[in-house]
């Protein structure tokens, strides 16, 4: 099937190619998704089914041991995942998250970052979005999965 770019992906295809495109792209989304501002993430790269967002620690987003909270991460991955899944699904379907399963694997003493991706096909149904939060050395420090309910969009007669 070939697929023309969603808005989504065709937005930032079009602002990365300026100075500061992947920021105003990532302030657009947290504009539309006003809780993901909490975090100030950027969006560093967007294709088909994989995306990757970028969190700095700063005192905002650290617990009281001076690490990056694990709820500041979990915020990333769903970022990561909602503008992944934003870019990549068909025209003719819908997306809604149903679930989230998590480990942390490591103390998250550095910036982060989340990496969201899709192996499967979308299509009716379950499907299951591979999350991974990385340290600047690239240890793993969360890992999991983001469970979305794919259905078909209502046909919309008038």
């Amino acid at each position: 099937m070939n697929q023309r770019e969603n808005y989504a992906l065709k937005m930032f295809n079009k602002l990365k190619k300026y100075p500061l495109g992947k920021w105003l792209f990532s302030v657009y989304i947290s504009f539309k998704a006003p809780y993901f501002g909490t975090i100030r993430p950027m969006i560093r790269v967007l294709r088909k089914d994989y995306c990757e967002c970028f969190l700095r620690k700063r005192w905002r987003v650290q617990n009281h041991i001076g690490t990056v909270h694990v709820i500041a991460i979990c915020n990333g991955l769903e970022m990561a995942m909602g503008v992944l899944a934003e870019a990549s699904i068909p025209k003719h379907l819908r997306w809604i998250p149903k679930g989230m399963t998590l480990d942390y694997t490591a103390k998250a003493g550095s910036n982060i970052r989340c990496v969201a991706e899709v192996t499967q096909p979308w299509q009716p149904g379950d499907l299951m979005v591979e999350v991974t939060a990385y340290d600047k050395d690239d240890v793993v420090v969360v890992k999991g999965q983001i469970k979305l309910w794919i259905s078909e969009k209502k046909n919309k007669q008038n």
